[in-house]
């Protein structure tokens, strides 16, 4: 998304905390180390990294399916473990509000243990990898408990189908217990500055198909990033580290705008699928001409409009939701995707090192980012590498064609502006930043060094 200085739905809510913070002249505390019995004896080797300010877990293995409370689902082992309608435990009527169709479905459930944060949160993100054959879907919910002792409700964090024909997959509006609420992916805490955070959460994964099929949506990943980042204009620069860069397709937006506008306004706002398709590439995901077959055969790079429908939230209006672009990735042979924090430059020269790119959220003024051209309240783009002096390379798709996707950006002024969580926009008033917000997808079966820069940056 590249609208220059209009907020985003999504940073409403974060505005406002920040607002609170600023206020009440207090900051998140600092996250220790992961210490006592959420200590991960892997982690030992991760060195400076390891004291942060977020926690990411992930379910993923038999074992970890096998933990939680089944009703209707069953663990199934191989290659990719993961959850499966076994029996039904009920029926249950949903009426989609973005079609006005009203549907009865067989449901199962499988709810988390419980996760106790390292590091107490101010946000939560959930994100998930799944396949949802026509006429199934999911639900993701998440239950937290406050610092205090005192419990939040069920939050839906997504209603998801890979598909568009049976549900709208959507975020859900108005959910908030006075605390905390949810702003289109993010549960966030209502008022950090009073010292409340999230100490610990559930997770819930409903299974839906239709009455009479077999079918069912098999879920191979779900998981959280809890944080709890402190207020900041300004962050400490890294010192430059790596001189490498990935071979990533590159792909604008603007050469898609005013292409189906019932998503989003058409390319003109697609930055987070654009990014996403040219990541996707780069392991190898390709779309068939039968799934392409929909696009008009006229407009090129048809594969960013296809990303850009199969993203598309239909309540936030937008194609940047970002556990929805996480689960279009997986939805790519052998592919997985989270949603995560990162904490320094150092961080993503890790993953590049280890052949990772990664897709970094950021707002600025046209001033704060030489080169760029543009200012923005939220846009995407994919960090592909970094030169010899410990600039960043990264394929831009606010740019004029996939020629010009390629840009590099000076290291300090990019490193400021994608990990602060304050900033000032262009009529001086104090609006969020994304504190280090990034896409991460990589593949399912991981060799050695990805799977310790994967860890070294908190992703397991």
């Amino acid at each position: 998304m590249t609208r220059a200085e209009q907020p985003s739905r999504r940073t409403v809510l974060s505005a406002a905390v920040v607002v609170a913070a600023v206020a009440g002249g207090a900051a998140p505390a600092l996250a220790s180390d992961r210490t006592g019995q959420n200590a991960d004896p892997a982690a030992a080797d991760v060195g400076p990294t390891a004291a942060r300010q977020v926690d990411h877990r992930s379910w993923t293995t038999f074992q970890d399916w096998r933990d939680g409370t089944a009703h209707g689902v069953r663990a199934v082992d191989g290659a990719r473990p993961g959850i499966v309608i076994a029996t039904p435990a009920g029926r249950t009527d949903y009426r989609d509000p973005h079609t006005g169709t009203t549907a009865t479905w067989e449901y199962a459930t499988w709810t988390g243990p419980l996760h106790r944060l390292a590091v107490p949160a101010t946000e939560v993100i959930a994100s998930w990898n799944a396949q949802t054959p026509a006429s199934t879907w999911l639900q993701v919910e998440l239950k937290g408990t406050y610092s205090d002792g005192t419990d939040a409700p069920w939050y839906v964090m997504g209603r998801w189908a890979a598909g568009d024909q049976d549900i709208r997959r959507t975020s859900v509006d108005g959910q908030t217990d006075g605390r905390s609420s949810i702003s289109t992916d993010t549960f966030a805490i209502n008022d950090a500055a009073t010292g409340l955070r999230l100490s610990a959460y559930r997770l819930r994964l409903t299974l839906y198909r239709k009455p009479g099929t077999r079918r069912t949506p098999t879920v191979w990943r779900v998981g959280a990033m809890g944080s709890d980042v402190p207020d900041r204009f300004t962050v400490p620069a890294s010192t430059p580290g790596l001189d490498r860069e990935l071979t990533v397709p590159r792909y604008s937006q603007e050469i898609h705008t005013g292409q189906y506008p019932q998503y989003d306004n058409g390319g003109e706002a697609w930055c987070s699928p654009t990014s996403s398709q040219m990541i996707i590439e780069y392991w190898g995901g390709r779309l068939t001409p039968a799934q392409l077959s929909w696009v008009d055969p006229s407009y090129a790079d048809p594969q960013v409009c296809h990303a850009a429908r199969y993203t598309f939230d239909y309540q936030y209006e937008g194609c940047g939701n970002w556990p929805f672009n996480a689960a279009y990735a997986a939805t790519f042979k052998d592919l997985q995707g989270v949603v995560t924090r990162l904490g320094s430059l150092t961080d993503l020269e890790t993953l590049i090192a280890a052949g990772i790119p990664a897709i970094t959220s950021q707002s600025f003024l046209k001033t704060e980012l030489t080169g760029a051209g543009y200012g923005t309240a939220g846009h995407l783009m994919t960090v592909i590498g970094f030169t010899a002096a410990g600039d960043v390379i990264a394929n831009d798709p606010f740019s004029a064609g996939d020629e010009a996707v390629r840009r590099v950006y000076n290291r300090r002024e990019f490193e400021n502006i994608w990990l602060r969580t304050k900033r000032h926009n262009a009529a001086g008033t104090v609006v969020s930043g994304t504190g280090g917000v990034c896409y991460l997808y990589f593949p399912a079966h991981l060799t050695a060094e990805q799977r310790r820069a994967l860890a070294a940056v908190g992703v397991r």
